[in-house]
Parts: C-alpha cells; sequence; structure tokens
C-alpha cells in the first residue's frame, strides 16, 4: 500500500508561529539521585514552544505524581495540554539510569502509558487544529494500541510529516522502519542510524551519500538530514543536491549529550517553517544542539537559555 503524500512545509506568518503536532512518549529519566523529565517529543516541543511556535505534545500520562510534574512544567512553560492523554492503567514513561564504572546504562521500561494512546484522542485534537507539520519517531511505535493512533493521524492530514529515527534498542524492527519512512517526507538521522538502515534496507553505494540518496529514491522522500554529532551535520534532498554546513558542533564546556539531537531537530523544524536558507538553518542546529550539550539533561532549567538565540535570529 501506498501510503506517501507528497507534502512540503508552507511559509506562514513568522509573528503568528505555525502549529506543529509532536506524537509519542514523555517520560522521565530516573536517576539514583534526581529525576530529569525528556523524551524526544517533548524535548521538541518545549524548544519549539521557547522559540514561539504553537506546538501540540500528543501522548498519554498515567495516574500518578510524575504526570503531576509533567503537567505542572508544560503549564510552565505555557505549553498546550489539549493532546495530552491520561490513563489509569499504565504508569507515566520512565526510564531507569544505572550508574555503573564505564558509564550510564539507561533501561526503557516497557508497558507504560505513551504505549496507549487512543485513536478517538488523537481525532480530536487533529479535527481542531490545522497542523504545518507533524513530527515523529519509532520508540512510541512499539506497541500496537500507539502505532495505530499514529497511523490514523499520519492519514488524516496532508501537512508534512518529519520521522526522527531516534532508534532505541531493542524497541524497533525492520517493519517499524519501513513503515516509517514510507509516510515521511522528511527523515532526521545520525550517521550511526544511516549504518543500521543501510545495511537493513540494503542501499547500495560505497559512501554515505550514495546511500543517502538511495534512501531518498526508495521511499520517495523529499529530504533526509543526517547528524554527525561534534563533525556537524549535512542533507541531501530529492533531487540529489547536498548541503553541509561550514560550521561544526563547538562545545566549550561538555556537560552531557543528553537531547542534543532533539535540539537540532527543533531548529531544523523551526528553519523549515521560517523558511531560513538551507544552510542558515543547518549552522543554527548545529549550534543549538552545542549549547543543549553544555547544560544537564535536554530542557534548560531557566528561560532565558533562549534568550540569546531568539536575540541572535530575530525572532
Amino acid at each position: 500500500m501506498n501510503t506517501k503524500r507528497s507534502s512540503s512545509i508552507k511559509s506562514h506568518d513568522n509573528n503568528q508561529g505555525s502549529t506543529v503536532l509532536l506524537f509519542g512518549e514523555v517520560l522521565a529519566d530516573i536517576f539514583p539521585d534526581r529525576t530529569v523529565l525528556g523524551g524526544a517529543p517533548f524535548n521538541v516541543a518545549r524548544h519549539l514552544k521557547a522559540f514561539r511556535q504553537n506546538p501540540i505534545l500528543i501522548t498519554s500520562l498515567g495516574m500518578d505524581p510524575l504526570r503531576d510534574e509533567v503537567l505542572h512544567v508544560m503549564s510552565r512553560y505555557e505549553m498546550d495540554i489539549m493532546g495530552v492523554q491520561l490513563d489509569d492503567s499504565h504508569p507515566t514513561g520512565k526510564v531507569q539510569v544505572s550508574i555503573e564504572h564505564d558509564g550510564h546504562r539507561f533501561e526503557i521500561l516497557p508497558q507504560q502509558a505513551y504505549d496507549y494512546i487512543k485513536v478517538g484522542e488523537v481525532h480530536k485534537a487533529i479535527h481542531s487544529v490545522n497542523p504545518e507539520l507533524i513530527y515523529f519517531g519509532t520508540l512510541a511505535q512499539r506497541h500496537e494500541i500507539s502505532r495505530q493512533a499514529l497511523d490514523s493521524l499520519l492519514l488524516s492530514t496532508e501537512a508534512a510529516k518529519f520521522l526522527d529515527i531516534n532508534l532505541r534498542t531493542p524497541w524497533y524492527d525492520k517493519k517499524i522502519i519501513l513503515k516509517s519512512l514510507q509516510y515521511a517526507n522528511i527523515v532526521k538521522l545520525n550517521d550511526d542510524e544511516l549504518a543500521i538502515l543501510a545495511e537493513m534496507f540494503e542501499l547500495p553505494g560505497s559512501n554515505a551519500d550514495d546511500q543517502v540518496k538511495n534512501l531518498i529514491n526508495q521511499f520517495n522522500l523529499e529530504q533526509a538530514v543526517i547528524t554527525c554529532g561534534a563533525a556537524g551535520a549535512w542533507q541531501i534532498n530529492r533531487d540529489g543536491s547536498k548541503f553541509e554546513s561550514s560550521v561544526k558542533s563547538i562545545v566549550t564546556n561538555l556537560v552531557d549529550t543528553v537531547g542534543a539531537g532533539d535540539g537540532f531537530a527543533s531548529i531544523f523544524i523551526l528553519g523549515s517553517l521560517m523558511q531560513w536558507p538551507l544552510s542558515k538553518t543547518l549552522e543554527r542546529a548545529i549550534v543549538f544542539a552545542g549549547a543543549i550539550c553544555e547544560i544537564r539533561g535536554a530542557i534548560p532549567e531557566h528561560p532565558d537559555f533562549y534568550d540569546q538565540f531568539t536575540r541572535e535570529w530575530d525572532l
């Protein structure tokens, strides 16, 4: 079945902001000494809100104290909660973090509330807004319930669809990735994930450029953007044209890399919505991701973190 719809991100009134629907997980990293909220859709939504867009997060939370914390944070940042569902049978998402001699070990727990996002509630959200873009990943598709809700969402709108691959072992398989790519117009992945997809789909080519071009052709993508950590990022469009930022990630005081990819994705989306030149979008996304690496966790504690960027970018 061909699920692809050709869609592009439309320009908008910069003073009004754009509506972006983000589907998937809100979860908390449970460290021995603290709890840190996260999840890629939540992180991207927070950044977009800080940059005066209108993100609507479609997720599900348990009836527990962590739910109250998530809703408190969303209220504090004036994030729309119309897409947040409540589940009295499953807990709010958690990742158990253990400190070991060689670093941290992350265990993404199963049977969490975001695995049970309901189709009916998703339809209410999509029918009340006119999104310019849908953001989704792979983790929230690990259970059939949320997977069906996402399918329904993606089929119900002509909005551009941004796939942030975000592979998390063991919570993905070829079927999930295949269907996600069939829906997507834009895909973001890192160089390690590109290697996984190249092997999984037997992408021909002796180098990364050729593999990405074949990925685009095989799944009729409009564009693919590849992040390379400190080495920066690059993009290839459907016509084969390649754009590579001359800016590399410069991190003066590395704290951790948690959420750096989500920071990059948020600014890449922002640049697309604002119709920035692609070279500027890549440069700003790289710089912002580097700034995220200089704070603890994926989300800054103080809103003034964003001030320097809104000034420099004239937002």
